[in-house]
C-alpha cells in the first residue's frame, strides 16, 4: 500500500476544501494529513476523515523565518515517513512542502493550483510572488490547475513548461456532492420559516453572496450595484453569508457603512451550513476578481439558483452565458447592476436559467467522479 501525504496551510482547507476526499483515498493508500493546528481544528479533521494528522505551523503571509522553520520540519517529516506522493493545496503549503519534498527526495511531488492571488499584486511584491511561484513549480513533479482557464494563465506567465500541467476531470479540486447540495432537501415550510426569521417576505427576490467579505470578491462593486437596485426594486434583499478579513483585504468604509445601514441588506456572518440560505435565495451574485474553481458557484447552481458571475477562470467554466447564469466583466459595478436587475425583473428568464442550473452541475462536477479521476492519476504515477 502506497503512502500519500496531503498538505494544506490551514485545517479549514484540509477538512473543507478536500472534504471526504481523504477518507476516500485512505481506502486505497495510507493517507497522512499535514496542516497548521488552527485552534485544535486539525484533530477534528483527522477524526472526520479517519486519517492520521500531523501539525506543522504555517502562515498565510510572507514570513521568511517561520517559513524556513516549516520547510525544515516538513523535510524531517518526509524523511521519516518516506511517502510515495506529497500532494499540496493552497499557496503557502505548496511552496513549503514542494521544497521540503524535493530536498527529502520524495519521488512524486504534486501541487494543485486553485487560484493565483499573485495576479492582483503589483511592483516588487509581484516580482517576489512570481519568483516564489516558479520555485514551487520547479520543485514539483506535476502541477494540477483546477480549471482550464488557470492552466492557460500559468502557461501565459511561463511559470512552468506545459508538460508539467494537467487539469483533472472537468476542473475543480473536490467536485461537489449533489445529493447534499440539493434544493429538494428543503420544504416550502423550511424556507418560509427562515425567510420569516430574517424578515424577508415571501414575495421578496433574494440575491445571495457567499464567501469572504473582501475587496477581491468584488464586494465593493456588489454593494454599489445593490444600493442602486434596492432604490428601484423595494422587493429585493441582499443576503451576505461570510466573514470580513479586515487585516488582509479590507472593504471601503462606505461599503461597510452601506452594509450596516441599508435595511435591505441582511448580513448573517459565517455559516457552517450554507444550504438553507441558498434554498431561500433566487440569484447568486459572485463578482470575484480571481478564483481557482469556486465551490460557491457550483453549490448555488446545484441548489438551482441563477448566477451572475465575473468573466474569470473557473466562473466562466461553470457558468455558460444565458444557460445557467450571466457573465459580466471584472470590477464593473454597472454591468453587475444591469445583469442582476435583468434577473430580478424578468421572471421567465430567471426561472429558465434556474431550471438549467442543477443539471449543469450534476452532469459535470459530481464529487465521486472527481475523486475517481484523482485516484486514477495516483495509480498511473505509482505504477
Amino acid at each position: 500500500m502506497g503512502k500519500i501525504i496531503r498538505v494544506t496551510t490551514v485545517p479549514r482547507s484540509l477538512g473543507g476544501l478536500l472534504q471526504g476526499q481523504l477518507k476516500f483515498m485512505s481506502q486505497h493508500y495510507q493517507v497522512i494529513g499535514v496542516s497548521s493546528t488552527g485552534e485544535g481544528r486539525l484533530e477534528e479533521v483527522g477524526k472526520k476523515e479517519g486519517i492520521e494528522v500531523i501539525p506543522i505551523e504555517m502562515t498565510r503571509k510572507i514570513t521568511p523565518v517561520q517559513d524556513l522553520k516549516a520547510v525544515y520540519k516538513l523535510y524531517k517529516l518526509f524523511k521519516k515517513e518516506k511517502p510515495d506522493i506529497v500532494h499540496s493545496h493552497t499557496p503557502k503549503a505548496g511552496t513549503l512542502s514542494m521544497m521540503a519534498a524535493k530536498l527529502a527526495g520524495v519521488p512524486h511531488r504534486l501541487h494543485t493550483i486553485a487560484g493565483l492571488p499573485l495576479l492582483v499584486a503589483k511592483g516588487s511584491k509581484r516580482k517576489l510572488l512570481d519568483a516564489v511561484e516558479k520555485l514551487t513549480y520547479g520543485c514539483a513533479t506535476m502541477i494540477y490547475p483546477n480549471s482550464f482557464g488557470l492552466n492557460d494563465i500559468i502557461i501565459q506567465n511561463k511559470y512552468t513548461k506545459p508538460s508539467k500541467l494537467k487539469v483533472l476531470a472537468n476542473g475543480s479540486s473536490n467536485g461537489i456532492d449533489t445529493s447534499f447540495f440539493d434544493p429538494a432537501l428543503y420544504s416550502e415550510e423550511d424556507n418560509l420559516k427562515l425567510r420569516n426569521e430574517l424578515e424577508i417576505t415571501p414575495n421578496d427576490k433574494v440575491i445571495v453572496f457567499v464567501g469572504r467579505l473582501v475587496k477581491d470578491k468584488g464586494i465593493n462593486e456588489l454593494i454599489l450595484a445593490f444600493k442602486r437596485l434596492s432604490k428601484e426594486h423595494t422587493d429585493c434583499k441582499l443576503l451576505l453569508v461570510g466573514t470580513y478579513e479586515k487585516d488582509l483585504d479590507p472593504l471601503l468604509p462606505e461599503t461597510e457603512d452601506e452594509i450596516n445601514t441599508n435595511p435591505s441588506i441582511i448580513f448573517v456572518g459565517w455559516q457552517n451550513d450554507v444550504r438553507p440560505y441558498f434554498a431561500i435565495s433566487d440569484i447568486l451574485a459572485f463578482p470575484s476578481y480571481r478564483e481557482g474553481f469556486p465551490n460557491v458557484v457550483m453549490q448555488s447552481a446545484a441548489m438551482g439558483l441563477a448566477s451572475v458571475v465575473t468573466d474569470i477562470n473557473g466562473c466562466n467554466e461553470i457558468i455558460t452565458e444565458g444557460n445557467n447564469g450571466l457573465i459580466i466583466p471584472v470590477e464593473d459595478a454597472e454591468a453587475l447592476y444591469i445583469s442582476v436587475k435583468k434577473l430580478v425583473a424578468d421572471d421567465k428568464l430567471r426561472n429558465d436559467i434556474s431550471n438549467n442550473a442543477r443539471e449543469s452541475i450534476t452532469t459535470r462536477y459530481e464529487r465521486v467522479y472527481v475523486w475517481e479521476q484523482i485516484l486514477k492519476e495516483y495509480k498511473s504515477l505509482l505504477n
